[in-house]
């Protein structure tokens, strides 16, 4: 009986732990986005609206000045839209051919983020959305 009970256990840790790992990939709730961007030193966070695969958002950043933001679904990092990039349009390029994507084009720096048209292994066309520092894919549609 103790075997029955102790594997009962060990399964539902297990579950309870899987639940938990699928969580940390969940596009955040808008609720969160507005929690997060607060945490990050905006004010008067609104328009939180979620489009091409990124939340956007309209605040007032630490030193006052309005901004728009694009803000990664999974993380809740804001992009703020006078951000400057660390990566240049050749190094956007390479990471894309590099992750498999082809036919890339339309690659431009807008509102802090890199945005990008090509198309996936699947030969699909996609927009991607790309974090400016890290060259992460932080948005597809």
């Amino acid at each position: 009986m103790k075997k029955i009970a102790s594997l009962t256990m060990a399964l539902a840790l297990g579950s309870a732990g899987m639940a938990m790992a699928q969580d940390e990939h969940a596009a955040l709730t808008q609720h969160e986005i507005v929690t997060q961007l607060t945490q990050q030193g905006y004010t008067d966070v609104h328009d939180v609206d979620f489009k091409n695969g990124v939340w956007t958002a309209r605040a007032r950043s630490g030193d006052g000045s309005r901004v728009k933001l694009r803000v990664d679904p999974l993380t809740g990092k804001a992009y703020p839209n006078k951000q400057v990039s660390s990566l240049n349009e050749t190094d956007v390029r390479a990471m894309l051919s590099s992750e498999g994507y082809t036919h890339v084009h339309d690659v431009d720096f807008d509102h802090g983020i890199w945005t990008a048209k090509a198309k996936n292994n699947a030969g699909v066309k996609v927009t991607l959305q790309i974090d400016a520092q890290s060259g992460r894919i932080i948005g597809t549609n």
